[in-house]
């Protein structure tokens, strides 16, 4: 199949928006074909539901981005309209991202139909994962350049015109040569006004027919008043507005006002904008294996499982898969954490969304779409871009009302000067419309979210929730726990006892295959030690016994007695065993005789060291005022012993998820915002409970972590970076908020009082904005991971990290 045969259904329906009027067009019902809702959503979590049989699914949660819209009062505009479409459960729009995120039934409505409604409400949706999204914003990019080189030629072209008249002495100036020079200058705003401020008028109307008062509204009003009255002027020059004209504040006002706004997408593209970077990375298609050995590009709607893909140097991959052939260094930053560039040769797996680097391969198919880990990234990742945060709800509350109010002053300065002079009193009330416009104020929060948001995605920590990063500024006490987290995630059994008369492989087999039903990094460790043995027993039921353990009915396959019994893998408490060696971290197997007593059977003995880099970030996160506190369900004197080797006062041991949840509930009621550092597989009641939380993803499903941000990798001081670009970016936040209501208070009388052309209006509205941006580009410099850490403290140097109060320690599991 070649590649034009195969262009995504996606692009040909996105195409039909292109038209002056796309709801005729037909083009649309190919979105309504189940199997392409896959490609821009995903199903929404609802219980008997086949996330691979699309038409079976009833709840769809869709992504889509958007054209013409620039502030918050278009994006409440679209969420206005999206709602209002029957069958759509949720609608939300990010005015900094431009996307929209769609919760639909898929029982009632078709994506044809609220498409459709964004496009009646004069804007235009496409899907967010295809590839004419990138295609129209870079032609976005193009046109507002075009239309800002248009204002520029015009604006040289017309002071030209307008010098004679400054420099002029009385009389200097023949009537006819004045006249002319306004006709000139008349001719040359017509083109401008009609492509370069085309979309300010077009919003206004729009948003008129809609009964709102947009952004774009007092902007075209100050853009029309000084044309109309700089018009009149021309063709009546002896008329009441003769006495001057304005086409040189005009033309120098759409300038400034088209600079500033180019300038804000370019740096909104690299900062907020780096999120599409990161969402669209995936190729549109890929080299496939036929049958007679050659390759074909082909769509990656065409690839499956089994199949053997060609990928060449530069590409990212689009699938998990082994390669078959060849040898490459990949990077998988965005994916695992690892900064660094990764060899990878036959046998080896590559992931979706890393990067071939240095020469093609040939790889093996195993998991795509949306089974892969950068699918999971890319739906927490769409679903924080959606987000908005308290402030900016705040803000765009605000920006409404401001506008209504905008507009009322304009009209009471106008008043108060047409008895003095009527051209004057309608420059002064189009100098008040066009310096108060509110985008500042709308960009203010967003803007500086997503970009923290972009840079912390590009180091390995999802955003999960924007608010978090408000929460996380204000945060007092962090709470971390221990396994897996302050301690290396790799820990190994380092001895076996077992009891008097029973073979050592029967117990490691029969240990290993109780472990692999659980993911803590214990049980990964017995899993690990015994799976050469596991085949030799069957597990006919387990179940986990949160903060203790497991308990399972076993069988042994192929032994001498084929009846079943019932055993535990955990803690000493939950296996009822006698203590280990002294200072041993260990976790315990028992058999359950008659009454559910239990029966000793071997305890196995693991380590673990500290990461190499906890010292130091606990110890600047005390420099940083934030407290640290230890909650762990491992024993007091293991507890302890890592409390002391990181200098943290504040540890509490044998807690359960329920005594976590406790003291995190304690902390708030103390008044303290607490934040909480997991590992994301029993802690999730304990994350949801704090105020702002952490979970490193890698030990558990992204999609099934409850916390406000996912570490992708293993370096801890990823946790202290992020509470550093946090406060950061609220400091950034509230200059953008105090900055946007000083420059409205004081440029709001000055234009009033006639101190304010409506050129300097316009340079003072697009630097607003622009200064916001620019403000916020601060949040995209690389997070310095660069401090100075310890030697790893060995278990054998530090003391056993695992103890009990008696002689012995036990592990949860």
């Amino acid at each position: 199949m070649s590649e034009a045969s195969s262009q995504p259904i996606l692009s040909q329906a996105a195409a039909a928006f292109d038209a002056a009027d796309p709801p005729a067009h037909s083009d649309l019902h190919l979105l309504d074909d189940p199997a392409e809702w896959s490609a821009f959503g995903k199903p929404a979590s609802q219980p008997g539901n086949d996330a691979n049989a699309p038409a079976n699914v009833s709840i769809w949660d869709s992504q889509v981005a958007l054209e013409g819209m620039y502030c918050s009062t278009c994006a409440l505009t679209i969420e206005d309209a999206l709602r209002a479409v029957p069958g759509v459960q949720r609608a939300e729009v990010s005015a900094a991202a431009k996307r929209a995120r769609v919760v639909w039934d898929a029982r009632q409505v078709r994506p044809s139909q609220w498409m459709a409604a964004v496009q009646k409400a004069g804007y235009r949706a496409v899907p967010a994962r295809d590839a004419l999204a990138r295609e129209i914003r870079n032609a976005q990019n193009r046109k507002a350049l075009w239309r800002w080189l248009l204002a520029t030629f015009c604006m040289m072209q017309v002071m030209m015109y307008a010098w004679p008249a400054y420099d002029a002495q009385p009389g200097d100036l023949l009537m006819e040569y004045e006249r002319l020079l306004r006709w000139a200058s008349w001719v040359i705003c017509i083109p401008m006004l009609i492509f370069a401020c085309g979309p300010f008028f077009s919003g206004a109307w729009r948003d008129l027919k809609q009964r709102r008062i947009s952004m774009d509204m007092p902007v075209a009003l100050g853009m029309l008043i000084t044309f109309v009255v700089s018009t009149i002027g021309t063709f009546e020059p002896e008329g009441v507005f003769g006495k001057e004209v304005f086409y040189d504040s005009l033309t120098m006002f759409v300038c400034f006002l088209l600079t500033g706004r180019w300038l804000e997408i370019r740096l909104r593209d690299r900062t907020a904008g780096a999120l599409d970077a990161v969402l669209n990375r995936l190729p549109d298609s890929v080299e496939k294996q036929q049958s007679d050995g050659s390759f074909e590009r082909v769509t990656l709607r065409h690839v499956a499982v089994g199949d053997v893909l060609r990928i060449l140097p530069g590409e990212a991959f689009p699938v998990d898969g082994v390669i078959v052939q060849g040898r490459t260094n990949a990077d998988e930053a965005l994916l695992t954490g690892e900064s660094r560039p990764l060899s990878r040769a036959q046998g080896d797996r590559v992931i979706a969304g890393s990067y071939n680097l240095s020469a093609p391969v040939q790889v093996r198919v195993e998991l795509l779409g949306t089974q892969t880990k950068f699918a999971q990234i890319v739906d927490l990742m769409e679903s924080a871009s959606t987000q908005k945060p308290r402030l900016a709800m705040l803000a765009d509350k605000v920006a409404g009302p401001f506008l209504l109010v905008v507009v009322g002053l304009a009209i009471a300065a106008a008043v108060y000067w047409w008895p003095t002079d009527p051209g004057q009193a309608l420059m002064v009330a189009a100098a008040v419309l066009i310096v108060t416009c509110p985008c500042a104020l709308s960009l203010a929060t967003p803007v500086a979210m997503l970009t923290a948001a972009g840079t912390l995605a590009r180091h390995g920590v999802l955003v999960r929730n924007l608010q978090g990063l408000e929460a996380l500024a204000g945060v007092d006490q962090l709470v971390f726990d221990k396994t897996g987290t302050l301690t290396r995630d790799g820990m190994q059994v380092s001895a076996m006892q077992a009891q008097v008369g029973c073979e050592e492989q029967w117990l490691r087999g029969l240990a290993a295959a109780l472990a692999q039903h659980s993911r803590h990094p214990v049980s990964r460790a017995v899993a690990s030690y015994g799976r050469e043995w596991q085949a030799k027993w069957k597990v006919l039921a387990v179940e986990e016994v949160s903060g203790q353990g497991l308990r399972a009915q076993v069988q042994e396959v192929g032994g001498n007695s084929s009846v079943p019994m019932w055993v535990r893998l955990g803690s000493r408490a939950f296996a009822g065993a006698s203590p280990a060696t002294v200072g041993m971290q260990a976790v315990y197997l028992a058999k359950e005789g008659a009454s559910q007593t239990l029966h000793a059977l071997a305890h196995f003995e693991l380590n673990e060291g500290l990461r190499a880099e906890a010292a130091q970030v606990i110890s600047t996160l005390q420099q940083q005022g934030v407290g640290v506190r230890l909650l762990s369900g491992d024993g007091q004197h293991a507890v302890a012993r890592i409390a002391q080797a990181l200098q943290m006062t504040h540890y509490q041991a044998e807690c359960s998820p329920q005594s976590k949840l406790q003291a995190i509930r304690t902390l708030q009621q103390q008044g303290l915002h607490v934040g909480m550092v997991g590992d994301g597989l029993n802690d999730g009641p304990v994350l949801a409970g704090a105020n702002v939380s952490f979970a490193f993803g890698r030990a558990v499903p992204l999609a099934q972590a409850r916390a406000d941000f996912v570490v992708l990798g293993d370096n801890l001081e990823l946790i202290q970076q992020t509470v550093t670009l946090a406060r950061k970016t609220l400091r950034i936040v509230r200059q953008n908020l105090w900055g946007s209501a000083f420059y409205n208070l004081t440029s709001i009388p000055l234009a009033m009082m006639g101190w304010m052309p409506a050129w300097l209006a316009g340079l003072g509205m697009a630097l607003s904005s622009l200064l916001v941006v620019l403000n916020a580009a601060r949040l995209a410099r690389p997070l310095k991971l660069d401090a100075v850490v310890p030697e790893p403290v060995q278990a054998e140097e530090a003391a056993p990290p695992f103890a009990s109060p008696s002689p012995s320690t036990s592990v949860v599991v």
